[in-house]
């Protein structure tokens, strides 16, 4: 049951730490503008997150083993579709596929272990999933790099095949079937339909925005269409009689503070990890290899210390470890606004790295506590699933929403700088047009040696200004995250959780964020 849940869960969390990292080397190859490598990421995120809870309620009816099982077999062979894309939009549709995958295969790793484990057990269960799990998040980044620089990008992908493998066949031999045999009513395909259809438009708004213009008639209607769409999810859901998302659940000030801390803190986290990979490697000159070590760090410190974390929840509540965690981690962002081009990593961007991870630390325990505990124990499974669909739905929102930032500052900015430099009118006119690119963008073949030097400077500088941006908005949607567990969070009244619960909590929410 471990090792299967263990190395399913591994799949999505590989692909998750190490997909950015591949993503400048993708741009390059196939000369991919922003709007098209963004469409990379939120292809996956846009179905992982509105599939989500449809996978969880599939597994509770047909069968949690079988539907984990469909999930990692659909999850590898997207993946090999993935590493096989002749052109970026193969390997959009094979992301597409892939998010439908993880949808399935994601919430039946723990579900198999709740259902296989009993009460006494479960705790030391989900602790040793979690703990194995945290060392593929460490190795991911290492290990993804260094395919990326000594073979291809694609080998990110494949990489997926011989743990898929490993999954069906440990799960045939030694994975029990289990199912929730008192599930009554269908599943809430209405809800599921308007709410990809919802994100689906306003994302694709968003990213169109960003290359045709906010005021093209195109991008109008699909953002129109889009919250017309999440409207109408919400008054389905409303008066649904077996409900996707039960909003019943959000009566409880606690719930809807740790989903709007979720939503806030999570869509920043994305975010600001999306954009990293891309001033390391395209402005910074690192190589894949050197960005994977990095960003390890990040998962290291989270997985030395969240049990620390878990006991902090003892000692204070929940409240406290969500009001400065949040903020250490808006620190952790501000920092990364401070280096330019060049310098060293560990007077640069470490301080940075180490900063946003322990405020990351801090958070992760007491925010799944938070959401275990808000709403009635019967529930706590619909809750648990609906605070990873927010962190997703928020990764997915921040990246387009931060992609349009990222375009019209890099493009503002690398006009200013152009107009300083000695250019000929149709070479000026040639840059500009190729801003979409962002620090990807190619230079003419026939630009002179020194004047491919200024120019190269413009463009660092240029993409520099657009992610300072980002990554201060960044930090302020932290420190709103934390203004939100401050007003809404209860305090030292929330129930006192085990050290069970205290092992499981980090894994929950590491399985949040890892795509």
């Amino acid at each position: 049951m471990l090792v299967a849940t263990i190395l399913g869960s591994s799949m999505v969390f590989i692909d998750g730490s190490v997909v950015n990292v591949a993503l400048p080397e993708f741009q390059r190859e196939f000369h991919a503008s922003a709007s098209e490598v963004q469409w990379v990421v939120e292809a996956y995120a846009l179905f992982l997150a509105a599939l989500l809870l449809v996978g969880g309620s599939l597994g509770d009816r047909l069968g949690r083993r079988r539907v984990f099982l469909f999930g990692t077999t659909l999850f590898a062979f997207s993946s090999i579709l993935c590493g096989l894309s002749p052109a970026t939009i193969w390997l959009i549709v094979a992301r597409a596929l892939q998010g439908v995958g993880g949808a399935l295969l994601v919430p039946g790793s723990l579900a198999l272990i709740s259902a296989a484990f009993q009460a006494d057990q479960r705790g030391r269960a989900i602790g040793t999933w979690s703990g194995f799990t945290s060392v593929t998040s460490v190795l991911g980044p290492l290990l993804g790099g260094w395919l990326v620089q000594v073979a291809s990008w694609r080998w990110v992908f494949f990489l997926n095949v011989p743990l898929a493998v490993t999954v069906l066949l440990v799960s045939f031999r030694g994975v029990p079937e289990s199912r929730d045999e008192e599930t009554s009513g269908r599943l809430d395909w209405p809800g599921a339909l308007l709410v990809t259809l919802g994100l689906a438009g306003i994302v694709y708004g968003l990213i169109q925005s960003g290359a045709a213009g906010l005021g093209q008639p195109e991008v109008l209607s699909a953002l129109a269409l889009g919250t017309l769409a999440l409207v109408l999810f919400f008054l389905v859901e409303a008066s649904s009689a077996h409900p996707m998302v039960p909003l019943r659940l959000f009566r409880s000030r606690s719930f809807l503070g740790a989903n709007l801390l979720t939503f806030l803190l999570y869509g920043a986290l994305s975010a600001g990890t999306y954009f990293i990979p891309f001033n390391l490697i395209q402005v910074q000159g690192y190589t894949p290899a050197m960005v994977g070590a990095s960003l390890t760090p990040f998962a290291l410190t989270m997985f030395l210390f969240s049990r620390w974390t878990g006991g902090l929840v003892r000692r204070f509540g929940s409240k406290l470890p969500l009001i400065v965690g949040p903020s250490i981690t808006a620190l952790g962002f501000a920092l990364y606004a401070l280096p330019g081009i060049g310098g060293s990593y560990w007077l640069t961007f470490f301080p940075a790295v180490i900063v946003m991870s322990l405020g990351m630390t801090v958070t992760v325990a007491p925010l799944t506590t938070t959401v275990m505990n808000a709403v009635e124990q019967q529930a706590a499974g619909t809750a648990s699933g609906i605070n990873n669909a927010v962190s997703r739905t928020a990764g997915l929102m921040a990246i387009a929403f931060m992609g349009l930032v990222m375009v019209n500052t890099f493009s503002n900015s690398l006009a200013q700088h152009l107009a300083a430099l000695p250019l000929s009118a149709d070479l000026r006119q040639t840059i500009q047009a190729r801003s979409g690119s962002l620090a990807g963008l190619t230079l003419p073949p026939d630009t002179s040696s020194s004047t491919r030097a200024l120019l190269q400077r413009a463009i660092d500088q240029s993409f520099v200004s657009g992610f300072r941006i980002v990554v201060l908005i960044c930090a302020v949607l932290a420190l709103a995250s934390s203004v939100a567990a401050a007003v809404l969070i209860e305090g030292k009244r929330q129930a006192r959780v085990s050290e069970g619960d205290e092992e499981a909590a980090p894994a929950v929410h590491r399985e949040q964020k890892s795509s």
